[in-house]
């Protein structure tokens, strides 16, 4: 390990280098970096990723992390590939990472050079402080110190650095709850009572703190805030991430840069909730850190650079340039996992509009595509593709994972769910899962001299939260557990669906809604949703808050729909509530009392005239939606397609009703019905859809599907 005595003396080699006294870096501060700052900021960066720890469970995400990081930060945030640095697995000791720190960064870096550093591994808290645990991490327990890597330790080092530009990404955590039905790995470990803080690693604290200069800290992005959570790793078909870090690096290549970094985090967050995790990323030292700070500022990002997203990039070119290899990180994470061969996309270049790319075959992230109509292009490492056209397979089943059980429940579980439709079992923790099913140990009993413990059966998000109103009673079998969530897996099968349809970053209809919540009689925006062909790359897109949006119990909501393309479009409204049951939006030809009702009353379209804004759902009094319920999270899929959702409306009409007005939130009787129905009508918009009975193929200038997901409080 490389003596923290020699990396201070390092330390102030680099200032020797730049001509400049500790003395005068001390007082100068920022105003020396502008003085030294050169016009075009070159670009570093430390990427450590650990799966294989020699005395801990093995984490399957790290490595992943790492990757995904460098294809964005070379393809996306123009890093030069020479200038990253990937430490993993065995190479990243402690001692490693302080060298990489001082050898790769500290000696070439330069005022207004950009420095990003990512740490994907285990942490764990000694002596009440934070502290990210390398691979060497207890290589001197038997003298009862920790060889870890504080999180403040960290901080300091990377502050010393001779440039203001430094952002970080810890996508780890330090707190452990095993009580929880939990589907996914947890990035924390305990260390024992017994195990101290290095006094040597005070010193170094001490010393790194003398050294720092008036400069603004680095950009730090958390896993978690708090305490009581746990950073987990998201397991998906073909590999498996960090959730943070997966969901931050799929939103920036996704959306442009110019956002503002809270508003992107918040965005990010909002993935996280929909995807199981209840994780909350922050960023420290906020307080520090300007409010209009953008990605596109801090990762010293060109304008050539952020004028699209993407969903992809070419990664490898074979046959003569004839097939590429895509990596599709800007994919949304619930549309990635069900992508089909046959999706198309385009080169995302002004001269190549015209020109696809057809999947012939997906791994996970990566897939393998082709020209089509044997195209001739000059195909190159580095290009980036926008979606054109959305395959996704018909049968589609909601997972649920088994976890905590003995093996004749896991048997009886097995057989139980094969039996209802579209739902599936799998391994926690081992295979891809939407919920779990398993045990909640909340009674304790004396038989005798023997403590026995008594238990239910319930359903759970990835996160080991019980999602409300599916406990069971003590005693219950498994089977009849299966039969009683039955109908809630239809519920949250009908969700998963809906979510599929997300295209916010590549729909190529122009629209925008805001959600908007009222306290008192005056509407205050909440949330706003726009596809990337109306957001002004000049505006930066902003948030107060890195969390998700929230909106008191209470509160009456409405949703201002504009549409800004030059045709009429259709509106859908479906979502869930805090309690996990299905609404949607119904419109009603006429309004009509009980009294006077004759017959079930008919549906209708909802349909939005070009450069035309509507509210929705209307306002009548007596029918406004009012925020109720738990105090929990609440999700609505709102889509627009360029043909009326004849099919929907059908599956919807199935609903009885003794009164109706003539826009009205109602509970769904059947949602998964409406949700394939909803499926069949994009499909039937699409002008590139083919008549296949396995798949459903929607075409990005045909839909517009936008989410929102909001906290009731």
């Amino acid at each position: 390990m490389m003596k923290r005595r020699t990396f201070l003396q390092r330390i102030g080699s680099v200032l020797a280098v730049l001509g400049i006294t500790e003395t005068e870096w001390l007082s100068l501060g920022n105003s020396y970096y502008q003085a030294l700052a050169q016009p075009s900021p070159r670009k570093f960066a430390l990427l450590v990723g650990i799966n294989n720890y020699p005395d801990l469970p093995s984490l399957n995400g790290c490595l992943t992390d790492v990757e995904l990081q460098k294809e964005l930060l070379i393809y996306r945030f123009g890093f030069p590939a020479s200038n990253i640095l990937c430490l993993t697995d065995e190479q990243a000791t402690r001692g490693a990472i302080e060298t990489a720190i001082y050898e790769s960064l500290g000696l070439q870096v330069h005022p207004s050079d950009v420095v990003f550093f990512h740490f994907s591994g285990y942490g764990s808290y000694v002596e009440s402080q934070k502290a990210l645990v390398p691979v060497d991490g207890n290589i001197y327990f038997q003298q009862n110190q920790a060889n870890y890597l504080l999180e403040e330790t960290l901080q300091l080092m990377l502050r010393v650095l001779p440039t203001e530009n430094v952002i970080a990404v810890l996508d780890t955590s330090y707190s452990v709850n095993h009580s929880k039905n939990c589907g996914l790995r947890i990035r924390a470990s305990l260390t024992p009572e017994n195990i101290d803080i290095a006094e040597s690693e005070l010193n170094f604290q001490k010393q790194l703190k003398s050294k720092i200069i008036s400069t603004p800290p680095p950009l730090i992005l958390s896993a978690t805030s708090s305490t009581k959570e746990s950073a987990r790793e998201l397991q998906m078909s073909g590999f498996s991430a960090g959730f943070l870090t997966y969901a931050l690096t799929q939103y920036l290549w996704e959306n442009t840069p110019k956002a503002t970094i809270q508003a992107g985090i918040a965005k990010v967050t909002s993935t996280i909730q929909q995807l199981g995790s209840y994780q909350q990323p922050t960023l420290l030292n906020s307080k520090k850190i300007q409010q209009l700070a953008t990605f596109a500022s801090n990762f010293g990002v060109t304008d050539d650079l952020i004028q699209t997203g993407a969903e992809g990039v070419i990664v490898l070119v074979e046959d003569d340039g004839k097939t590429v290899q895509l990596m599709l990180g800007g994919v949304p994470p619930h549309v990635l996992e069900h992508l089909g061969v046959n999706s198309k996309f385009a080169i995302v270049s002004d001269s190549l509009l015209d020109s696809y790319l057809v999947i012939r075959s997906r791994s996970g992230l990566t897939a393998k595509a082709s020209l089509r109509n044997s195209e001739v292009l000059n195909l190159q490492v580095g290009q980036l593709v926008r979606e054109v056209v959305r395959v996704i397979p018909r049968n589609i089943n909601l997972n649920i994972g088994l976890d905590k059980l003995e093996r004749i429940e896991r048997v009886d579980a097995t057989s139980a769910f094969a039996t209802l439709n579209h739902v599936s079992s799998t391994v926690a923790a081992e295979q891809p899962a939407d919920y779990i099913f398993g045990k909640i140990l909340d009674k304790v009993q004396e038989t005798g001299s023997v403590m026995v413990s008594s238990s239910r059966y319930g359903l759970f998000n990835l996160s080991g939260e019980l999602i409300a109103n599916t406990s069971g009673e003590f005693g219950e079998a498994v089977k009849v557990a299966a039969q009683r969530l039955a109908p809630k897996l239809q519920t949250l099968l009908a969700a998963k669906l809906w979510r599929i349809t997300e295209n916010e970053a590549s729909s190529l209809l122009k629209v925008k809604v805001t959600l908007e919540a009222f306290n008192g009689t005056i509407p205050q925006p909440i949330m706003v949703r726009e596809t990337s062909r109306l957001i002004d790359t000049n505006l930066k897109l902003t948030s107060a808050t890195t969390e998700v949006s929230a909106i008191s119990i209470g509160n009456r909501i409405q949703y201002q729909v504009e549409n800004k393309s030059n045709q009429t479009l259709y509106l859908m409204l479906l979502g869930l509530d805090s309690n996990k049951n299905a609404f949607g939006l119904h419109s009603w030809q006429n309004s009509i009392s009980e009294a006077s009702l004759p017959s079930q009353p008919s549906l209708q379209n909802i349909a939005i005239e070009p450069n035309t804004t509507i509210t929705v759902p209307q306002t009548n009094p007596g029918f406004e939606w009012i925020i109720q319920g738990l105090s929990d999270f609440w999700e609505v899929q709102l889509i627009l397609s360029t043909a009326p959702f004849t099919q929907t409306l059908a599956a919807l009409a199935v609903t009885k009703v003794t009164r109706a007005n003539q826009q009205q939130i109602m509970a769904l009787s059947n949602p998964s019905e409406v949700s394939q129905a909803l499926l069949q009508d994009l499909h039937d918009a699409s002008k590139d859809k083919k008549d296949v009975s396995d798949s459903y193929v929607w075409d990005v200038n045909n839909w517009v599907s936008l989410n929102f997901l909001f906290q009731a409080k």
